[in-house]
């Protein structure tokens, strides 16, 4: 079993505000995992920038920067 981060009830209110009419739970665990899977990497970069420029705390500037360079 794997951790719950995000609930597919939200993954519904994202499809449906996108337009769409009617939403599968398929396409509702699809979501979740491919936000899962970006939000995750975009963490670790985040990460990695915050930890090179000596901080331990990661700022929005780092997860920007990092959505940025892996969008």
């Amino acid at each position: 079993m794997t951790e719950k981060l995000l609930p597919l009830a939200a993954m519904e209110k994202v499809l449906r505000k996108a337009g769409a009419d009617r939403v599968s739970e398929d396409a509702q665990e699809a979501l979740k995992n491919v936000l899962e899977d970006f939000g995750h990497n975009i963490a670790l970069k985040a990460t990695r920038l915050a930890n090179h420029a000596g901080r331990k705390t990661i700022k929005a500037s780092d997860i920007k920067l990092a959505a940025k360079e892996l969008g």
